[in-house]
């Protein structure tokens, strides 16, 4: 079953996240498991939405990719992780 993710980064800025998806590279060797994304600024910094096919496509990919390019954009803070059944989505 699909999760949604919501992610709070605090204190990330554009620049910052910028760094984090170049480094990502989403667009070129797309998540396994990932089935929407978006992100945008939130009062606290930066926040993302994502629905993934499940918690453990997320948690492996957060492990392997998100922890180092966070590294590489010198975010330091803990992301603020809730998640959240998807009861339904619908593709383009």
């Amino acid at each position: 079953m699909a999760v949604g993710i919501r992610l709070k980064l605090a204190g990330v800025t554009a620049d910052q996240f910028d760094v984090m998806e170049r480094s990502v590279d989403p667009e070129n060797n797309p998540p396994d498991g990932l089935i929407f994304h978006a992100s945008g600024p939130i009062d606290e910094g930066w926040g993302v939405i994502d629905f993934w096919e499940s918690r453990e496509k997320f948690d492996r990919f957060a492990q392997e990719r998100i922890g180092p390019a966070a590294e590489a954009a010198g975010v330091s803070t803990e992301p603020d992780i809730k998640e959240f059944p998807v009861h339904e989505h619908f593709p383009r």
